[in-house]
């Protein structure tokens, strides 16, 4: 008797070890899941301040009627792409980007900088945007790397502990800034 009871108590505690196993992974995921899309927001956050700012300097009336309406655009096709789950955006994105390194070169950066506190303070506004970009889109991409590794495990799959929730996507774009931008 005594031995069944010590089997009865054994499986019994298995159980109990996988179902805090299965509770604890499936609390994880959802806690990835939460800072997916907590990272979505905040990159989506930093893409319309980018945005703005560029906007923002191409209103000055410091630039070329040619880059300013370039930068206007670009900066205006990022605006109105506010799509929530972010697809889509990479190519609109990617846009801006190329836009702000065919307009700000370094001869016009530099005169900019030099001609009026305006255009300066609006670079410096353009400057700290991009970079906060790079920061959002590299902590959503992080975070979706994270979900992806613990979403392969096999306990995740067999037990369908992400039930209906889509695989996150990386967003990758062109996010790097001018270099003239950069070294001011």
């Amino acid at each position: 008797m005594s031995s069944t009871l010590f089997w009865v108590v054994v499986v019994f505690a298995a159980c109990a070890l996988v179902a805090w196993y299965l509770s604890y992974t499936a609390a994880r995921l959802d806690r990835l899941h939460v800072r997916v899309e907590g990272a979505h927001s905040a990159l989506d956050a930093q893409l319309v301040r980018r945005a703005e700012a560029t906007l923002e300097l191409a209103n000055t009336g410091l630039l070329d009627p040619a880059s300013a309406l370039l930068l206007a655009g670009s900066s205006s096709e990022s605006l109105e792409s506010t799509d929530a789950a972010l697809q889509g955006r990479e190519v609109v994105e990617s846009g801006l980007s190329e836009a702000l390194h065919l307009a700000l070169t370094p001869e016009v950066v530099a005169g900019l900088r030099a001609d009026d506190a305006v255009g300066a303070l609006a670079l410096k506004r353009l400057a700290t945007a991009g970079q906060r970009v790079q920061l959002a889109r590299r902590f959503l991409n992080d975070a979706v790397i994270d979900v992806r590794r613990v979403r392969r495990k096999l306990a995740v799959r067999w037990f369908r502990l992400a039930g209906h929730t889509p695989l996150p996507q990386t967003f990758e774009i062109d996010d790097d800034l001018p270099a003239a931008l950069r070294e001011g």
